[in-house]
């Protein structure tokens, strides 16, 4: 004896069964002399068995996720893991976090004027610094360097630091 198709169950069987002795091979829905090539039968019983194949597939989709989640779950506790703190964790984190990041250097397009890009710490807030002649005493090529690479003397770094210190504090109001 063949095998029956995965979506034959002796209830589905039975939903065909009754659909064609309702609508006796032709329109399932009733009309006489149906014009409607998806009202009749066989049109309208491939389209329900390609429904059950697709819900079939669906669901062992469903029940493979459960079953590999279930494999692979502990009953550890979940937290995420960015943003849980107790209140003395926070107060370390906060302090210990500096006030401003240095994102980078570049020349403005409009007044070809080196400046840095801070990030504020806990902010999404960018600032754009303006160094001024902090980068005029090097040569051209030196500059260049400075802007694209990031390779400044300590000399250079501290100034542009204490800049990037004073902008910072006066658009926090500190």
């Amino acid at each position: 004896m063949a095998d029956s198709p995965k979506w034959a169950s002796p209830a589905r069987q039975n939903c065909l069964v009754e659909i064609f002795v309702r609508s006796k091979g032709f329109c399932v829905f009733g009309h006489k002399n149906c014009l409607i090539p998806e009202h009749h039968y066989e049109v309208y019983s491939e389209e329900l068995i390609a429904d059950w194949v697709n819900d079939d597939r669906a669901q062992m989709q469903a029940d493979w996720n459960a079953e590999r989640k279930a494999m692979h779950s502990t009953n550890d506790r979940r937290y995420p893991l960015h943003g849980r703190f107790d209140a003395v964790t926070q107060d370390v984190f906060f302090d210990r976090q500096p006030v401003f990041y240095l994102e980078g250097l570049g020349v403005s397009g409009l007044t070809f004027k080196p400046f840095a890009r801070l990030r504020l710490s806990s902010n999404p807030m960018r600032l754009h610094v303006d160094l001024g002649d902090i980068l005029k005493s090097y040569s051209k090529s030196k500059r260049r360097k400075a802007i694209r690479y990031g390779k400044i003397p300590k000399q250079v770094q501290d100034k542009i630091h204490s800049v990037c210190w004073i902008a910072v504090k006066h658009y926090t109001g500190r």
